[in-house]
């Protein structure tokens, strides 16, 4: 595929003004709706072979929360395309003024692999709804889910409109020596950093959603039963292999062990008493990771898990006594594996989160009202729960993303459309009167008027 070319008839395609009708983005995303509700036993397949997702984890984590943002968009799109009335100062009197929003033009979708269907397809539809060309460039490490989205992409769009990029490291290169209008990447920090500085070249606008290690806090007046019940939730989705999961756990010395008890107790719960013969636990996407994750256990006292087997799948595994400078405390887990800290003081906990980079999540379990404050306005982070793991994902409401090194820029539900989107403000002034003062010659009298009006 030549990429140049495909990107110069995308944006031919854009300038042809098609993608700016409403009527055009709303039947684009219903087509993809429809395609969706035809091929959701395909999605299943490709899920399942790629990470090994049973059904219910599959539309609870990627097929339910896109169906919720089509339907979503799609019910709000009309109000979101309207020039929006704004103020008027009276120095600018007769006139009015309105913010007009506007697609960025040609941007480029470079998905990662832990959830390879919704992350591809949630902004592209932000890029479909704002009235952009998107090219959507999926994971190789997931290429089943790939495939899929070729397919789908093929036979609901126009290639001028919506086109896939499959392949790996060559073709982002590729990609990334184009210009593009905008640039949306989910990944790593590390990857997100050089897609950022080939943007720099063009300066391409970026929205970078990346990761960091979430810190989970347990205070000594949570509900522990309900607070281990969340926790071991949020670190099994996907096996771990997710960037908000809950990376380690900073506990209150008084209620650790009630914590692990119940932790325990529910991982057993879920998965049996073997979680690697339940058929299923997701696997971890490649040889690589899986045997990164087993290194980071080394040397580490285990509580349980800690073991993995031939199809690639790990234990959930609890690690106790964690010191902070231990490798597995150095990088994001992406993995089953959950250190445990405990704390005495929550002013120490504090500290030690604000020396590390701002996290992409933070969870807060805690009933008393001061200490939510407290962690609330004191530590910086993306966005997260108090008294839940994970399940901010799940609102349309609530902008995701990070700062700092877990990212930058945000999405979902009205965000999405505002994030593919350029707000350009417009004064319209009135032909019937105009005020003399801001011409030439400028005079002592003008200049005492300006002051009376500029002040």
């Amino acid at each position: 595929m030549n990429i140049t070319k495909l990107v110069q008839q995308q944006r031919d395609f854009f300038h042809t003004d098609t993608t700016k009708s409403v009527l055009f983005r709303k039947q684009s995303l219903r087509n993809l709706a429809k395609w969706i509700d035809r091929h959701e036993h395909d999605i299943y397949t490709a899920l399942k072979s790629d990470l090994n997702k049973s059904s219910f984890e599959s539309y609870m984590t990627e097929i339910g929360i896109v169906k919720n943002e089509l339907r979503h968009t799609l019910e709000h799109l009309n109000e979101w395309t309207k020039p929006k009335r704004a103020l008027t100062p009276a120095t600018q009197f007769p006139a009015v003024s309105f913010i007009m929003p506007e697609p960025l033009g040609v941007t480029l979708i470079m998905a990662p692999w832990n959830y390879p269907f919704q992350l591809n397809v949630v902004p592209l539809i932000g890029a479909i709804a704002a009235g952009n060309c998107a090219i959507l460039k999926p994971s190789a490490y997931a290429p089943h889910t790939a495939k899929l989205m070729e397919q789908m992409v093929s036979e609901c769009f126009s290639k001028k409109h919506i086109a896939v990029v499959l392949g790996g490291r060559e073709e982002n290169t590729l990609l990334l020596e184009e210009k593009f209008d905008f640039i949306f990447f989910t990944g790593s920090t590390s990857v997100g950093k050089l897609v950022m500085e080939k943007a720099s070249k063009h300066l391409t606008p970026v929205c970078l959603e990346l990761g960091g290690k979430s810190p989970c806090i347990v205070d000594e007046t949570a509900n522990i039963p309900l607070a281990a019940k969340r926790i071991v939730f949020g670190k099994l989705l996907n096996a771990g292999q997710t960037c908000v999961a809950p990376d380690y756990v900073y506990v209150h010395n008084t209620v650790k062990e009630p914590l692990i008890y119940y932790m325990k107790q529910y991982l057993s719960n879920f998965l049996g008493s073997y979680p690697l013969d339940n058929p299923n636990y997701p696997k971890i996407i490649n040889e690589k990771h899986f045997h990164r994750l087993l290194d980071l256990m080394d040397c580490q006292e285990i509580i349980t898990g800690g073991i993995g087997n031939e199809r690639g799948q790990i234990a959930p595994t609890i690690l106790d006594n964690v010191h902070p400078d231990s490798p597995v405390m150095q990088e994001e887990i992406f993995g089953p594996i959950l250190p445990l800290l405990t704390y005495h003081d929550i002013e120490d906990v504090i500290t030690w989160i604000r020396s590390r980079p701002k996290p992409l999540a933070l969870y807060l379990f805690s009933n008393c009202k001061t200490t939510q404050k407290r962690i609330l306005r004191s530590i910086s982070f993306g966005g997260g729960c108090v008294n839940d793991t994970i399940m901010h994902l799940a609102s349309q409401y609530l902008p995701f993303g990070g700062v700092g090194e877990s990212g930058m820029g945000s999405y979902h539900g009205k965000q999405s459309f505002l994030t593919f989107s350029h707000q350009k403000s417009i004064l319209k002034k009135s032909n019937h009167f105009d005020l003399p003062i801001r011409y030439a010659p400028y005079t002592s009298f003008k200049e005492k008027l300006l002051k009376t009006f500029l002040k």
